[in-house]
């Protein structure tokens, strides 16, 4: 019989849990139902397919709190954040949850009726939201998303792993970064 309050949510939870701690490696049945006080056979109670599903049902929430992030980022600010205010809450995520961010990046949906899909597209669709402001066609669009994306995972992962080794402040450099993509966009609208 399945723990009392352990459900396949709490399951994914502690799992983005421990791997937010010590890495996505660390993520075995063993370690997450010593972690959740149950036998790692109950597990499959809840988790069928194991490390797989596991890492399937991580990846999916890591993309259902980013789009989330980037949707409060455009309702904090009236709807219109800035690049830099977007900039900084996925940063923070990052820092905050590396290893669910490690899973939504490796994983892959399996198919359109997927939830890793649907959580995919509205993380991306909720950051191409901030980008409604430079007035770009729709064809340009997901240009534009894939260059912020770029940027904002390289700062990311890289202030992340301590790859900024040059005594210059990291912040500097992405608000230079930022502000180069706004002015670049901002020239790339169309005339009205």
């Amino acid at each position: 019989m399945p723990r009392a309050g352990l459900d396949v949510d709490a399951v994914t939870r502690a799992a983005a849990e421990l791997i937010d701690e010590q890495g996505l490696p660390a993520l075995t049945m063993t370690a997450l139902a010593e972690r959740v006080g149950v036998r790692p056979p109950s597990l499959y109670k809840h988790v069928s397919g194991g490390l797989p599903e596991l890492g399937h049902r991580v990846a999916t929430l890591a993309a259902q709190e980013l789009a989330a992030l980037f949707r409060d980022a455009r309702s904090a600010q009236g709807g219109e954040p800035s690049l830099a205010d977007v900039a900084a809450a996925f940063r923070r995520y990052v820092s905050d949850h590396p290893g669910r961010y490690a899973a939504a990046t490796a994983a892959e949906p399996k198919g359109d009726d997927d939830p890793l899909a649907h959580a995919l597209s509205d993380s991306l669709d909720a950051l191409g939201g901030v980008l409604d402001r430079y007035g770009l066609p729709r064809t340009e669009h997901v240009h534009a998303i894939r260059m912020l994306r770029s940027i904002l995972h390289g700062f990311a992962v890289l202030d992340a792993a301590h790859g900024f080794r040059i005594d210059v402040d990291v912040e500097a450099s992405v608000a230079w970064s930022l502000e180069l993509m706004d002015a670049g966009l901002r020239v790339a609208r169309p005339s009205r």
